[in-house]
């Protein structure tokens, strides 16, 4: 004979249930966590290495905060046997046309750009995506500019950069975070 069913033995049931699939879940979450967080660092170490000058210290270690538009970016200084060959700097701007891009922007220890790599992104693939390197060169336009003489901006703006057709929010939104990281580095460039 069945036993039949009660609010109480529902809600026993119901608790059950959800106590494992909580352990469960808490227990994936501990396996992956020092996984993912390795991933990570590594990602960013990789995205260092592609936009400064050949370096022979730890970037990651010797890492600082500096404040920008009252937020703030990180600093990593790449050394060559003690001196500053550059620095990469972690920026980002949330006027992408789909919200926040994130990139790590080069320096070379004059200030000129060494290289850009763009760290995440949700722009519209075929449009705004260009802004990625495995999609198009645009980004190469920034290599080697100064912005002391070379204004970052689109063209439209009064700017020396040419947008992407069909995409200048995503241009924009680019060219926010890449002056937001040289004002990053002419405040922190003097460490």
């Amino acid at each position: 004979m069945a036993k039949e069913s009660n609010f109480k033995n529902m809600v026993l049931t119901l608790f059950i249930v959800t106590l494992a699939a909580s352990t469960a879940l808490g227990f994936v979450y501990e396996l992956t966590k020092g996984p993912i967080a390795e991933a990570k660092a590594r990602k960013k170490n990789m995205a260092i290495q592609k936009v400064v000058p050949e370096f022979t210290n730890h970037p990651n270690k010797e890492s600082y905060q500096v404040e920008v538009d009252g937020d703030s970016l990180t600093i990593y200084p790449a050394k060559k046997d003690g001196e500053i060959v550059g620095m990469a700097i972690s920026t980002y701007t949330m006027k992408g046309y789909s919200g926040n891009i994130r990139l790590m922007v080069g320096f070379k220890s004059d200030g000129t750009i060494n290289n850009i790599s763009v760290l995440e992104h949700a722009e519209t693939p075929g449009l705004g995506d260009k802004i990625t390197k495995s999609k198009t060169d645009w980004s190469t336009q920034f290599n080697n500019k100064n912005p002391e003489n070379f204004t970052i901006k689109v063209k439209k703006d009064g700017g020396d950069v040419d947008a992407i057709t069909a995409a200048t929010i995503s241009s924009r939104a680019y060219c926010d975070a890449v002056q937001r990281a040289y004002k990053a580095f002419k405040k922190g460039g003097d460490r």
